[in-house]
């Protein structure tokens, strides 16, 4: 294999673990306060959708990620509302939003841009790009890293930062104490509500990243339903990890991968095998994670 192809390769995947990061990382937050959020999909593509749309707006790249980002926390507070406060089933919340998002952009994206399907062009603008002009000594690393956002290198720092937050900080094991026992933690003063509305809400400001990123990351495009699937995705990228913000950055990498080889593939395999490769990929490692979690409690089990 040539070496500037395989560099390519590894570029596309850096550009797919992106999105998967992002809402793995918002899944993870949530899961830690003993919250389960199903709206990520919905969140990532609401984000989307209204980045593009501020974006045939403005043309600001700036406003269009603040726009998306805004959009994802504003579906995620929607979300906690009626799961959190109002104690409504989470997958009858979440499906439910996932279902009405693709619904209302799908209807939105005629309404304003009067076509179906994808919206492209219109003097839209992309991500800024990180300049890496010092890296053409090397060719195979100027291409593994050539025209990544800023946000792609974001992601990495946020998991980090996460990681800080929940293991080193106060206010991080208050929302660890949640997830270990709310009514516990209300006892000691802390507002478990509070806390479980704010992550989610929080959630939703990384979905913001991600369907902003997958919308104008590379190409300024949006499609109907494009985050395909990538919000339950990241959902298994983040019950691989189990919910650890380091190691949300090596199953979302896998899951890249499996994103990049099935685009790369489509040239050499039949398209609709291809296009199921990283959905086959998650429910194999889900079943493989769940097989050796299994297999760990009994053997506790057995010792005790």
């Amino acid at each position: 294999m040539n070496n500037l192809y395989l560099a390519a390769v590894i570029n596309t995947t850096f550009r797919y673990t992106t999105p998967v990061l992002f809402a793995a990382l918002g899944s993870l937050a949530c899961t830690k306060c003993a919250v389960f959020n199903v709206a990520l999909e919905g969140q990532m593509l609401a984000a989307s959708f209204v980045a593009i749309v501020a974006n045939y707006y403005t043309h600001n790249a700036f406003i269009s990620l603040l726009a998306g980002v805004a959009a994802g926390a504003f579906v995620a507070w929607i979300v906690a509302v009626f799961q959190i406060k109002w104690k409504v089933r989470d997958m009858v919340v979440g499906t439910a939003m996932n279902l009405l998002v693709q619904s209302v952009t799908a209807f939105l994206m005629q309404a304003i841009f009067g076509s179906r399907g994808t919206v492209q062009g219109f003097g839209m603008v992309p991500l800024t790009k990180i300049n890496l002009s010092f890296l053409k000594f090397s060719p195979f690393l100027y291409r593994m890293f050539e025209d990544l956002s800023t946000i792609d290198y974001l992601g990495y720092i946020v998991a980090v930062l996460i990681f800080i937050y929940f293991y080193k900080t106060v206010s991080g094991f208050h929302l660890l104490s949640v997830g270990i026992n709310a009514d516990a933690a209300d006892s000691l003063g802390i507002k478990s509500q509070r806390i479980q509305i704010w992550a989610m809400v929080f959630s939703g400001i990384l979905c913001g990243f991600g369907g902003v990123v997958h919308a104008m990351g590379n190409v300024t495009v949006f499609a109907e339903n494009m985050t395909s699937g990538r919000g339950f995705i990241a959902m298994g990228a983040a019950s691989m990890a189990q919910s650890h913000p380091l190691g949300a950055i090596a199953s979302s990498l896998f899951f890249g991968t499996a994103l990049s080889l099935s685009k790369t593939l489509q040239g050499y395999i039949n398209s609709y095998f291809t296009e199921a490769i990283p959905y086959l990929c998650t429910v194999l490692a889900i079943t493989i994670y769940g097989v050796v979690i299994s297999t760990q409690r009994r053997k506790a089990t057995i010792k005790m």
